[in-house]
C-alpha cells in the first residue's frame, strides 16, 4: 500500500467512525492537537469534535470522500476531496450536504492522524 493510499484509508477510517457515531475509533484518529472548522465558520478542539459528532447533536449517516487527492510531504500529509455528507441535526430529517474539505494528516507513532481540517462552503 502506497503512503497516499494509508492516508486515503485513515480518512475513509474516520468517515465510518462518524457514521456509527463510534467515539473511540474517532478519538484514535484524531492527534491529540486536533482543530477543526465547520462549514459555518465555527471551529472545534479535539474533545468538542468528537462531542459533537458522536453525542447527538449531529447524527451522521455517511460520509462519502468523492475524487480524493493527497500530496504526502515527509511524515505530513494533505488531503483534498469534495465530501457527501448524509447527516441528521437536532432531531430533523436527514439533510445531504456536498462541500469541499480538507485534511492535515501526521504520521504519529507509525500511524496516521488527522491534525487539522476545514470544510465548506456548501455546494449547491
Amino acid at each position: 500500500m502506497s503512503v497516499e493510499q494509508e492516508v486515503l484509508a485513515a480518512a475513509e477510517s474516520r468517515a465510518a467512525a462518524l457514521a456509527v457515531g463510534d467515539a473511540e475509533q474517532l478519538g484514535d484518529l484524531l492527534h491529540v492537537a486536533f482543530r477543526w472548522t465547520a462549514h459555518i465558520g465555527d471551529t472545534y478542539d479535539r474533545a468538542e469534535y468528537i462531542r459533537r459528532n458522536t453525542e447527538g447533536h449531529t447524527v451522521w449517516r455517511s460520509q462519502t470522500l468523492v475524487n480524493p487527492e493527497v500530496v504526502v510531504v515527509g511524515e505530513t500529509a494533505v488531503l483534498y476531496a469534495e465530501v457527501h455528507d448524509v447527516v441528521q441535526s437536532d432531531g430533523d430529517a436527514s439533510e445531504t450536504f456536498r462541500m469541499p474539505m480538507t485534511q492535515v494528516w501526521v504520521r504519529s507513532d507509525s500511524s496516521w492522524k488527522c491534525l487539522a481540517g476545514h470544510a465548506g462552503p456548501r455546494l449547491t
